[in-house]
């Protein structure tokens, strides 16, 4: 008795864990083959909260995964990339998304032999690992993540046979009335929690009430409890982000467990509400009664609150409020820790946006440079010491930045098309540094000799000066639109000719100066002068270091 306990045991738990790893294999196909895509879908979501609720139900059905919808959204929140009301509308429409893992396992998982069908599925995925060049060798996942979840939920189902007792208990269990009802709401938040996926949680419930080991009302309960145990992922996800974020994992938790009061309030005519959608009584057709029960109560709760997104993210704000803290001014990444399950190309999306503000800050201490030409001593020393502080700043970016991108770079789910951009923004933000390393060289050269009264002298040296390092500006205002945009040919080959020309600027006015010299100017004013042109010149040479990582195959 106790071996065969023991059995059941280790045989549910062995089916429970292929299920999982089905589903996370299906999860990382289709994303590994959707690309860049879904972060795009993402990213471009207006203020329509219909559009949201609409993009987060694609996203979700897509990638069966609520829980990797959600850590995007939150994700994408901290890195300031979606706003709080936007994550609000997508965090719904991921509600009634997660719903199609139900339905097809309603339809497919219990109509026919699910070994029969999981082994072509597999040999086909297999087989599709080949066909790189076609480039639909990342989708063979897919195919391989169906087969092996459907093996594991013919295995669960087996697994899961209740004896008479056991079956009477459960019986009892429902007819003890709002108590049984609570506890399972419990069962089905804990155990949501615990394996980090309401889709598996609803599968299970299926293949427990296909084989009669759970009554209609029980399986109702366990189903609404596994809502509020899927907000567990978003939950940990904003764990050290920023105010936004977690905002959203709060709206998130809120929205779901006022959902299932709700639908724990109106318990009885909900289920007989879903009943009538669904013909003949939940015995004769449990799996479907539950699909429909699962679509019908996120539905809903989407309707009802839909409407007043914009008061639920005051009334976020109002809770959970920003911190009155002076700033800190050590960088922090603003970005999630990779998931295993969350696509390795969505961190792609966030990086460039970290990167395109430290390319801003590099931009600043460039203008400061330029201001500290034509100013006094003290306003030189000002400005040295904000640069100074900037440096360190961006500094800190670039460990951060590329210590994160060297991570992503490891991730299983990252393709080659991934690494190579990952290797890329890599050496984007060590040129960045560079130049930032640069500016604080010149701009402390720069606030040397404005102290000495030296470079003052001679006003068209000045003028030829600035001119010089506006060629520089343009020039990296130019790289910086190329890592947003991505870059050309003919721009690379413009950026040669602009990096030819800098240089050659760079000789005529060495050249101009070593004249002066010559002519009997004083020798430590020109010296000076030429320290200066030469660290603009190397500012230059950064600047044609970013595009050529950016030209990098």
């Amino acid at each position: 008795m106790v071996l065969n306990f023991i059995g059941q045991i280790l045989s549910f738990a062995g089916a429970l864990c292929l299920l999982l790893f089905g589903m996370d294999m299906l999860s990382n196909g289709i994303q590994k083959g959707a690309g860049s895509s879904l972060q795009t879908l993402l990213g471009k979501i207006t203020g329509n909260r219909f559009s949201a609720v609409l993009t987060g139900f694609a996203v979700t059905a897509i990638i069966q995964s609520s829980g990797a919808t959600t850590v995007m959204v939150v994700s994408f929140v901290n890195a300031e990339i979606l706003s709080l009301t936007q994550a609000i509308g997508i965090i719904f429409g991921a509600n009634i998304g997660t719903t199609v893992t139900a339905w097809i396992v309603s339809f497919f998982g219990f109509s026919f032999s699910m070994e029969a069908a999981a082994v072509p599925l597999f040999g086909l995925g297999f087989i599709l690992q080949y066909f790189k060049k076609l480039k639909i060798h990342n989708f063979a996942y897919c195919f391989m993540g169906f087969a092996i979840l459907f093996m594991g939920l013919g295995l669960l189902k087996d697994s899961i046979q209740l004896g008479p007792v056991a079956i009477k208990f459960i019986q009892k269990l429902t007819d003890i009335g709002v108590f049984g009802l609570l506890l399972g709401v419990l069962i089905g938040a804990l155990f949501t929690a615990l394996i980090h996926s309401s889709s598996a949680m609803t599968a299970i419930v299926l293949a427990m009430a296909a084989n009669g080991s759970l009554t209609w009302k029980l399986s109702a309960a366990i189903v609404l409890g596994s809502n509020i145990g899927s907000t567990v992922d978003a939950v940990m996800s904003s764990i050290g982000a920023n105010i936004n974020a977690r905002r959203t994992a709060a709206v998130h938790v809120a929205f779901n467990v006022t959902g299932t009061f709700l639908a724990l309030l109106f318990f009885d005519p909900f289920l007989r509400f879903v009943d009538f959608l669904i013909p003949g009584t939940p015995a004769s057709n449990i799996t479907t009664h539950i699909a429909m029960l699962h679509t019908v109560f996120n539905l809903c709760a989407t309707l009802i609150f839909l409407p007043f997104v914009n008061q639920i993210a005051l009334l976020a704000q109002k809770f959970i409020k920003s911190s009155q803290k002076e700033e800190d001014l050590h960088y922090k990444l603003p970005v999630i820790l990779p998931k295993n399950h969350i696509s390795a190309d969505v961190y792609s999306f966030q990086m460039q946006k970290e990167i395109a503000k430290m390319s801003s800050r590099v931009m600043g201490m460039i203008d400061l440079i330029a201001q500290s030409v034509t100013c006094d001593a003290e306003e030189a020393q000002s400005f040295a010491d904000k640069i100074t502080a900037e440096e360190a700043y961006v500094d800190e970016m670039n460990e951060s930045i590329s210590h994160f991108l060297q991570i992503c770079s490891r991730l299983e789910n990252a393709n080659h098309n991934d690494r190579q951009n990952y290797s890329r923004l890599i050496h984007v933000t060590q040129s960045i540094e560079d130049l930032s390393d640069e500016c604080c060289s010149m701009m402390h050269t720069v606030a040397k000799y404005v102290s000495e009264k030296n470079i003052m002298q001679g006003s068209g040296r000045i003028r030829k000066l600035l001119s010089y390092l506006d060629q520089v500006r343009i020039f990296y205002e130019q790289a910086c639109t190329f890592i947003a945009l991505g870059i050309s040919d003919d721009e690379r080959n413009m950026s040669a000719e602009i990096e030819d020309k800098i240089d050659k600027t760079k000789k005529e006015l060495q050249k101009s100066s070593r004249k002066r010299i010559e002519a009997g100017g004083d020798v430590k004013t020109e010296l000076q002068y030429m320290d200066i042109v030469r660290k603009i010149e190397r500012a230059g040479d950064c600047v044609y270091a970013i595009v050529q990582a950016l030209s990098s195959k």
